[in-house]
């Protein structure tokens, strides 16, 4: 891969301008708007992007200059899409929501499970048309969903840029998702703090088994003082 992101050539690539459904890293179905040339190489880094994404349920919005990369990952099944940045991030994830109950309406767990690369292609259609309709009526679709109290909240949502991860030749495997890096970091900080209570907890433990030692020693010179030591006269009747 280049190590720069060469934006796609339009003439009016305002708006969802790509999107796609896949299963992990394999595309099930893809659409790119009309009028968006193949110049640029967005395709490549969606794809880098798929696979990098955690198993986990996850949100995560990528940067690039003025386009934006939004995903939602489901139950194993990612719901991509492009778009410009002066579209915003809630009418993207509103779109990809939408994308995501027609998918699981439209084929069974199995279709699913069982399909190849490109397999669902009969859902580009869909993916095409619901494109269209947020790119066109970004307010409509807001007043609609603010009526049916529909509308992520999307602040939640963590953002990355991606020119992060077109550093030094383009080495996506340094692409993190946050979430991911979250997860680990909150793990390896769970697993500091009981090794140092641990380590805490014998210490203490030692602590007071030398002051009881001590205790008995003191105790038994005090003893053996009063009494005669060593032959303990003064305490025999």
């Amino acid at each position: 891969m280049s190590s720069s992101f060469s934006q796609p050539s339009s003439s009016s690539s305002s708006g969802i301008v790509y999107a796609l459904v896949s299963r992990g890293p394999v595309i099930l179905a893809e659409h790119t708007a009309a009028g968006v040339g193949g110049g640029g190489n967005f395709q490549q880094v969606t794809q880098a992007i798929l696979d990098k994404i955690p198993p986990n349920d996850s949100k995560l919005t990528y940067v690039y200059d003025r386009f934006l990369f939004h995903y939602i990952s489901e139950g194993g099944i990612v719901y991509l899409c492009m778009a410009d940045d002066k579209f915003g991030r809630r009418i993207p994830f509103a779109f990809l929501q939408d994308m995501a109950e027609r998918f699981v309406a439209a084929y069974t767990d199995g279709e699913i499970v069982a399909a190849s690369a490109m397999g669902l292609g009969s859902f580009a259609r869909t993916i095409a048309h619901q494109m269209d309709y947020y790119s066109r009526n970004p307010a409509q679709v807001d007043s609609i969903r603010q009526v049916h109290g529909e509308i992520s909240q999307v602040k939640d949502v963590m953002v990355q840029n991606i020119e992060r991860v077109l550093e030094r030749g383009g080495r996506i495997d340094v692409l993190v998702d946050k979430t991911n890096s979250l997860n680990n970091a909150a793990f390896a900080f769970r697993k500091r703090s009981t090794a140092v209570k641990r380590q805490y907890w014998w210490r203490n433990q030692k602590l007071m088994a030398a002051v009881v030692l001590s205790v008995v020693v003191f105790v038994y010179l005090l003893i053996s003082s009063a009494c005669g030591f060593p032959t303990w006269s003064k305490c025999r009747s």
